[in-house]
């Protein structure tokens, strides 16, 4: 019968007259209506069987970890077993369900979506061995009085196991489902990892607060290192691992990806918020909450068809409005930093309140931070390409700056918040666990909120601003590239650069400033963000066509300007402050810069 239709359709083809018949078993053999049908397996190899038994023993063990206590010391706050076993059993089921009915594709992304987390899971899970008493793990540990320290217990090994298998299981699904074929252009580009920015951000606040005197409730930079650390691999997988399941050249994989991504985070968000909602000593937060509801859409997203139809890509003309819309959404993103950045400069940093012995109502006062003036200029910086991004004639130029500019922010914000988070931790602590309660209360003011959403908004931008670059490059179509006339500047830029960053630039008696090699403190992730993003705009220049690549250099010419610029904006308010090693460095690495970013617009003037 199939070769009688085809026959048939020759015959037709020839004598131009249509066979209406014929098209229907022919549209339904050829052109399938499943999203993943571009995949052919529908058995597991014996790698992603593999995978699948690590990814089950990894659930087993972490279901265990929430039957067995973590510590000897403290149990669990509430009865949170049954939750924690539905959120490591029910992805892992759902995978080996899926690959042997038809689907390993999908079934082995979830192992990968799931494992992408598993090493900030198992950071986080180490804090328990360092310092149980300052875990925020009221699923898990909550102790019903004070202790200085406490010993593990069975769980806690049970946790590491859990952790271990299914970063594991992550690596052998990897390699039986690495294909070297060209990925698919796919829907969701720019939002699903914008989301997953936003769920890291999440993840980085305060999980809970507490009413309750044994469980001292902050955010992670307030938290010791194995927390802190554990927050940031977390905060950090879920951006790069939403764009790599994208770049899946398989569609059941990246689906799959995208899926055990949002189960992984839904594992670490939902505990705390199960405990504010059970607990009544224990209030829910908005941190927990909007990395929710944020991996809720990119699995929901996961569910859609994720490749671009080939007619929408080879027409032309769909490009155009693709990229007013994401110049639209980096300038907008990048003037809301600037605003948030401004209001948590002038907004006070620290609340004081003082409680005098035998006074009938508390004082309150309100302290600022004295690197307010640096997160100020670092604003003004990024609202200037901010703006141009959204004028046609300057966004070529003015997007790649923006793309650098953002790190200013975060090199002023983090130092700001250093001011809040110091006062907080050292003026609370007098009185902790003692009888009388302290004269003097510190608490973060709506300065450092702003300051911190600042920050967040800074990294939004920054990954709308890379997309834009990508759909910029598609448009160009042309093959213009830098001479390389400026490789000897650019290198001496980029390495001037890193050591200005991780020198003081100014000095005064008594005050040691943050560093990147020495002192490390809050300031020193601002320090080394800029860096970063410093040697990678140089990087990326010697390969970007000559405007793009005078707008990355003089981005982070102005980055190490900003630098040098804490010597009048913050040692100015010190007092006393001289320049020091780190200001002559950040003036030269600017000026190499900056002549590189003019050798780059100088070739741009001269190519046709």
């Amino acid at each position: 019968m199939p070769e009688n239709a085809t026959t048939s359709q020759r015959d037709s083809a020839k004598s131009g007259k249509p066979q209406p018949t014929q098209q229907k078993p022919r549209t339904t053999a050829t052109e399938p209506t499943e999203p993943w049908a571009d995949d052919t397996d529908t058995r597991p190899t014996s790698a992603l069987k593999t995978a699948l038994a690590l990814a089950a023993l990894g659930a087993v063990a972490l279901t265990a970890a929430a039957v067995v206590p973590v510590s000897p010391a403290a149990g669990p706050g509430f009865t949170s077993w049954p939750w924690l076993a539905l959120l490591a059993l029910a992805p892992a089921v759902a995978a080996v369900w899926l690959a042997f009915t038809g689907k390993p594709g999908l079934g082995g992304g979830l192992v990968l979506g799931l494992a992408a987390l598993a090493p900030g899971r198992l950071v986080l899970d180490l804090q328990f061995a360092v310092n149980g008493p300052l875990t925020i793990r009221p699923e898990l540990y909550l102790p019903d009085r004070f202790l200085g320290s406490s010993a593990v217990g069975g769980g806690f090994w049970l946790l590491v196991a859990g952790d271990v298998l299914t970063g594991a299981a992550g690596v052998v699904a990897w390699r039986a489902l690495r294909s070297h074929d060209e990925p698919e252009r796919r829907r969701w580009r720019l939002l699903v990892p914008l989301l997953a920015v936003v769920a890291g951000a999440g993840l980085l606040t305060a999980p809970v607060h507490s009413d309750n005197g044994f469980l001292l409730a902050r955010a992670a930079f307030e938290g010791p290192w194995p927390a802190l650390g554990g927050y940031l691999l977390l905060a950090a997988a879920l951006p790069l691992a939403a764009a790599v399941a994208l770049a899946a050249p398989a569609e059941r994989v990246a689906r799959g990806a995208l899926a055990g991504l949002a189960a992984g985070a839904f594992a670490v968000a939902a505990p705390p918020v199960l405990a504010g909602l059970f607990r009544a000593d224990l209030h829910v937060t908005w941190g927990p909450a909007l990395a929710l509801v944020a991996m809720a859409i990119v699995g929901g997203l996961a569910g859609t068809r994720l490749t671009e139809s080939t007619q929408k890509a080879e027409t032309g003309a769909a490009n155009l409005p693709g990229l007013f819309w994401w110049r639209l959404t980096t300038g907008l993103l990048g003037l809301a930093t600037a605003i948030a950045a401004l209001i948590g400069a002038f907004a006070p940093q620290v609340a004081v309140t003082a409680l005098n012995p035998g006074a009938s109502a508390p004082v309150s006062a309100a302290a600022d931070s004295p690197a307010r003036w640096f997160l100020l200029a670092a604003a003004l910086v990024l609202a200037v390409p901010a703006a141009g991004v959204l004028v046609p004639t300057t966004a070529v130029v003015a997007r790649p700056v923006l793309g650098v500019a953002w790190a200013g922010i975060v090199l002023a914000g983090t130092a700001v918040l250093n001011t809040a988070l110091t006062a907080t931790q050292a003026g609370n602590l007098a009185g902790f666990g003692g009888a009388a309660a302290p004269v003097f209360t510190y608490d973060l003011g709506a300065g450092a909120a702003w300051t911190f959403a600042a920050l967040v908004l800074a990294a939004l931008a920054a990954l709308a601003a890379a997309g834009t670059g990508v759909v910029e490059r598609e448009d160009a179509g042309d093959g213009t590239e830098p001479d390389g006339k400026n490789l000897t500047f650019v290198v001496a830029g980029a390495v001037l650069a890193v050591a200005a960053f991780g020198l003081p630039v100014f000095a005064v008696p008594g005050y040691v400033a943050a560093g990147l090699w020495s002192h490390l403190d809050t300031p020193s992730w601002g320090l080394l963000t800029a860096a970063v993003v410093v040697v990678g705009a140089a990087a990326l220049a010697t390969r970007s066509r000559p405007k793009p690549a005078a707008g990355l250099l003089a981005g982070a010419a102005l980055l190490t300007a900003l630098h040098a610029a804490e010597l009048p904006l913050v040692g100015g308010s010190l007092g006393g402050a001289s320049p020091a090693t780190g200001f002559w460095v950040a003036l030269a690495a600017t000026a190499a810069l900056l002549l590189a970013a003019g050798l780059s617009a100088a070739g741009a003037r001269r190519a046709p």
